[in-house]
């Protein structure tokens, strides 16, 4: 019960303020409330680099474990931009770590070329991917475009989106879920 009070006192705290909270007390209920205020946010980059739904949810999950150890060291102006830039960097890590090709210890200098031109060979196709992924924003129809944009690349919110746009809250959902389905259409289209 005392959790449930104190998690519903803290809603009404800026996030500046439950950040500085937790530091001070490393109250995991703190956290959560900070975290859960973007948890769209975070499961949609891990979506946008991560391949497929399940793969986005460990994340989500892992990067909150992470969170816990990692924010108290952290100086931190704005908490939502800091999150949007360490959700992308924990999913390329993770990419590049699926990606790795097992190691012959016994053959150190053949991994170290092949991990060389593996990370050149990454770095080209994550070009290729985006190059291609902006191509495809471009042909979206007008509404689908902004609204991607909006969520994806300025990392709005659902709220923040149908503020901008002035569309109802479900309708920036049913755009954002079409452009998704319509971008992945384009992209594996132009891939083959």
């Amino acid at each position: 019960m005392a959790v449930l009070r104190n998690i519903s006192e803290s809603s009404s705290l800026s996030d500046e303020e439950l950040l500085q909270t937790f530091k001070q007390n490393h109250d995991q209920n703190v956290l959560a409330e900070l975290y859960l205020r973007y948890y769209e946010l975070v499961y949609g980059v891990a979506l946008k680099y991560l391949p497929g739904a399940e793969a986005a949810k460990d994340a989500v999950m892992n990067i909150y474990t992470e969170l816990l150890q990692k924010l108290p060291g952290q100086q931190i102006r704005s908490f939502k931009s800091w999150l949007y830039v360490f959700v992308r960097n924990h999913c390329l890590m993770q990419l590049r770590t699926d990606k790795k090709m097992p190691v012959d210890h016994d053959e150190p200098e053949t991994f170290m070329q092949s991990g060389n031109f593996l990370h050149h060979d990454d770095e080209n196709d994550k070009e290729a991917i985006f190059k291609l992924l902006e191509d495809c924003i471009k042909k979206l129809p007008e509404e689908q475009k902004q609204s991607i944009e909006l969520f994806y690349l300025q990392s709005k919110s659902y709220q923040e989106v149908a503020d901008k746009t002035g569309h109802e809250w479900n309708k920036v959902r049913s755009l954002i879920q079409n452009g998704r389905r319509n971008l992945k259409i384009c992209m594996e289209k132009n891939n083959e």
